[in-house]
């Protein structure tokens, strides 16, 4: 392990608000193995954080600092300082996500 993954509390909400969605509108099976992949694909950036890519609506307003990798529909934002990684939002990419996205990164 190179680097510590650290989830942010808007990043553990985030995670909560998707688990309950799926469990409510498909099953709580998808949404335990959903969870399950989600958490994976977190603790998977102790290794390589750098595979990921600046986020587009980021990037337009000349924030560099963050990076996403992606699970399925799902966008998984993240910061690199020194060894450590923090996860700041996981969220479905679906979504229109500029506004979210200045909101949650730039407060």
């Amino acid at each position: 392990m190179e680097y510590e993954v650290f989830l942010t509390s808007d990043a553990e909400a985030d995670i909560l608000e998707i688990y309950k969605y799926v469990a409510l509108h498909d099953s709580v099976n998808n949404a335990d193995h959903l969870l399950q992949k989600l958490k994976d694909s977190c603790l998977n950036l102790e290794n390589y954080p750098g595979r990921g890519h600046l986020p587009p609506e980021l990037e337009r307003i000349n924030v560099r600092e963050y990076f996403e990798i992606h699970f399925k529909a799902y966008r998984i934002i993240y910061q690199i300082r020194e060894k450590k990684v923090f996860i700041h939002c996981v969220l479905d990419g679906r979504r229109n996500l500029q506004d979210l996205l200045q909101e949650r990164l730039l407060r």
